[in-house]
């Protein structure tokens, strides 16, 4: 019975434990990797699903511009009512009677020629799509850099936040020593308090460092339109080994690569084009329109025809002929052309032309100002990267020297021969040093990457259709 009673208690032990691993299992916290969070950003990110509602908008555009050129069919029907005085529908003579009538029409219409203005139009529509289809693929490059750069933050953050959290550790175990050696008798007041501040500082940075990682993850969220209320941890990419070596980036290359392959120069380039196009568009005002029409009716009353007069003086009419007779009766075609010829519209037309060519030279002038802008951006980041590249290089340079003179301070103030004050500045120089060595370590990461992506090397899978 011992044994049985021993038995099922382990297992509710066993049994307990597995609840608790689960438990944990579950909520543990989600990690986001770069590639993962520009893909789920490109998703959800609500402007991006607003550049794509106005390139469908645009895509509907085009096609209803096509459907234009086809012919126009239009039913008609009307019933009438007629009490007093009228024209009879069936004799076309006046009549004094309550008449009902109906009619029934279908009405064909096509341009034959308008100035060419349809098929400038579609020309136009053309190059309005392929600029909102640019805009979709811009708006998507800039959440890609402000994701980039966001996520890049957040690693700089944590790693800040170890070498902070690491530091207030040694700051706590300096503080312990010297308040043992204040205990004894041998370190004075200054010393303990140089101490004390030391701990404080390191606090102070450990708070900071953990502000700027929570700002930079609420960020983060917020482009990947995800609840800021899940937490989730980002992974460190794989970084070259060399990241001091110098790349030999040339500006002239980069921005001709770019010329060809970024969304801001075609959508620049495809709204210039757009504007052309509505110039010939606004020209055709200047021409005549030609339209070929037909129609097809037939109706119905129920108003007889005069046969003769009563005794009275009054007219007799015979009984309205059947339904279907009359329809056939009354079956008639038409067909015919008509011709709008310009004379004279307020100078409307020239006015329009005017206008369309003004804003042509405006977007040719934004196209212009575009290519400039990204000439003056690539230089800058060719710049930025080299800048990056000796600063990185200095940084760690500067944390070897730091380290050392450190290590040499610390074994000379366990021996008495340095003071705690010099101590401390020892050990503030080498936590400045690291941290600038890791700030400048995802700046030139950054910079590289923004580099391949001027070339059009895609961060993420489907970032550049």
């Amino acid at each position: 019975m011992k044994s049985d009673h021993y038995s099922k208690k382990k297992s509710w032990i066993w049994a307990f434990i597995l609840i608790l691993l689960s438990t944990k299992t579950s909520s543990a916290q989600e990690t986001i990797t770069l590639q993962r969070a520009l893909e789920i950003t490109l998703k959800n990110n609500l402007q991006i699903k607003r550049a794509q509602l106005n390139e469908a908008l645009a895509d509907e555009t085009l096609k209803q511009s096509k459907w234009a050129l086809y012919p126009t069919l239009n039913g008609s029907s009307g019933l009438n009512f007629n009490h007093g005085r009228s024209i009879n529908p069936t004799s076309n003579g006046f009549i004094d009677s309550e008449i009902t009538s109906s009619s029934f029409g279908l009405t064909a219409k096509t341009p034959l020629f308008m100035g060419f203005q349809r098929i400038n139009q579609i020309a136009a529509n053309k190059y309005s799509l392929e600029a909102n289809k640019s805009g979709t693929q811009k708006a998507k490059n800039d959440l890609i850099l402000n994701v980039l750069t966001t996520y890049l933050q957040v690693l700089t953050s944590q790693d800040l936040l170890l070498a902070a959290k690491q530091q207030l550790d040694y700051s706590h175990q300096q503080l312990d020593r010297e308040q043992k050696f204040f205990d004894v008798g041998n370190k004075t007041v200054a010393d303990l308090s140089q101490a004390k501040a030391q701990v404080a500082t390191a606090e102070l940075n450990v708070t900071k460092t953990q502000n700027d990682l929570d700002v930079s993850l609420l960020t983060l969220a917020q482009f990947m339109e995800r609840d800021p209320a899940l937490p989730f941890g980002v992974e460190k990419p794989v970084v070259e080994a060399e990241k001091a070596a110098h790349i030999a980036y040339s500006a002239t290359d980069i921005y001709r690569t770019a010329l060809s392959n970024f969304p801001e120069i075609k959508q620049a380039e495809n709204n210039s084009m757009a504007r052309y196009k509505e110039i010939n568009l606004a020209k055709g005002g200047l021409y005549p329109q030609i339209a070929l029409q037909g129609g097809l009716n037939t109706g119905y009353s129920n108003a007889g025809n005069q046969i003769g007069s009563l005794a009275d003086g009054s007219p007799l009419y015979a009984n309205a002929a059947p339904f279907r007779s009359q329809l056939n009766t009354n079956f008639s075609q038409t067909i015919g052309a008509s011709i709008s010829v310009p004379i004279f519209n307020g100078f409307s037309a020239r006015s329009s032309i005017r206008n369309a060519k003004i804003k042509h030279e405006d977007a040719k002038v934004s196209e212009q100002l575009v290519k400039n802008n990204l000439n003056k951006i690539i230089n800058q980041a060719v710049l930025d990267v080299r800048a990056a590249e000796k600063k990185y290089a200095s940084t760690q340079a500067a944390y070897a020297a730091s380290k050392d003179a450190f290590d040499a301070t610390e074994k000379r103030h366990a021996v008495g021969l340095v003071n705690t004050l010099d101590y401390n500045k020892a050990q503030t120089d080498l936590n400045n040093a690291q941290f600038e060595t890791i700030k400048a370590e995802y700046d030139l990461m950054f910079r590289r990457q923004t580099i391949d992506f001027y070339l059009g090397k895609c961060l993420v899978s489907d970032g550049c259709k």
